[in-house]
């Protein structure tokens, strides 16, 4: 009997690499939803999705992203991030689902210089980081067994909108840009972190909520990925370092958000590629879906 698997927040980025994936891993049966097909702030609503399609495992894609406009609807930020993940949390310890729930580097608040293990106090610094940190912990407090909470950072793909294509977009238009090269972390490819989840991750085997971080291999600053990504696709524009008090934004970010991948790589024995070498399979998808479209 195939694993029933409900993705919410389908169309973003890592739901729509799941999806792509998905005809590879006929061992399951996916249920791809967006805020249109279920609104996981209403807990009747997900209740009976899970109930009437017999769901195994629920991983939560979806999440309120927009970290600088967060500043200003703290409660939407709050009803997406933490409300929804409460009510997900429920159902899962009820109806005994595992939970797979992605979350954030910006639970920290970037002022340490060495990768954050999981159980590195929190303290973020503007409200997105807030209300995340507020969805891991009714989590853990409401503790659906055999569930998992994966941070990730600095999150690209070929879908959606993205660090890398407006990089990509950005070079092909100017001659030149600024880019902030004072906080530093590791990108994550969406692809890389939907093959662990559909090959590791829906199979864990462990009593209660736990924690582990994932990002591509390496280190960078904001700076470092965009001139590789210039470099890769092979795009003539000039990028200039600058700090980050030469570009203000409404939330304040963190300057250092590199985290300890230990304990995921070891308890699922699995290899995550380097940063660079996702990079560049991400623009060679990206180039080869240009040209088709064009042709």
């Amino acid at each position: 009997m195939k694993m029933r698997l409900l993705i919410t927040g389908s169309k973003g980025q890592l739901g729509s690499e799941i999806n792509e994936l998905s005809h590879a891993y006929s061992a399951f049966e996916f249920f791809f939803t967006g805020r249109e097909e279920l609104d996981i702030c209403n807990k009747n609503a997900v209740e009976s999705f899970v109930d009437k399609n017999k769901i195994d495992v629920i991983i939560n894609c979806a999440a309120y992203t927009a970290v600088d406009k967060a500043e200003s609807e703290p409660e939407l930020a709050k009803m997406i991030n933490h409300i929804a993940v409460q009510n997900l949390a429920e159902i899962a310890k009820e109806k005994a689902v595992k939970l797979i729930h992605i979350s954030t580097d910006y639970v920290f608040d970037g002022k340490g210089y060495k990768p954050y293990a999981v159980d590195h106090p929190n303290s973020p610094v503007n409200t997105y980081g807030r209300t995340k940190l507020a969805g891991e912990i009714t989590m853990k407090n409401i503790n659906p067994a055999n569930s998992l909470i994966i941070r990730t950072s600095w999150v690209y793909s070929s879908f959606g909108n993205n660090f890398v294509k407006t990089m990509l977009r950005l070079g092909e238009e100017k001659g030149d840009l600024n880019v902030i090269c004072d906080q530093v972390g590791a990108p994550t490819y969406a692809r890389d972190l939907a093959e662990f989840i559909l090959q590791r991750a829906v199979f864990a085997e462990i009593e209660k909520v736990e924690t582990y971080h994932f990002t591509n291999e390496g280190v960078c600053s904001w700076y470092d990925f965009a001139r590789e990504i210039m470099i890769q696709a092979g795009l003539d524009c000039v990028v200039h370092p600058i700090p980050t008090t030469a570009y203000p934004t409404p939330a304040q970010r963190p300057y250092y958000s590199l985290m300890d991948k230990n304990k995921i790589k070891d308890e699922f024995n699995y290899k995550i590629p380097f940063w660079k070498e996702s990079l560049q399979d991400c623009i060679h998808k990206l180039k080869n879906t240009s040209v088709r479209m064009n042709s």
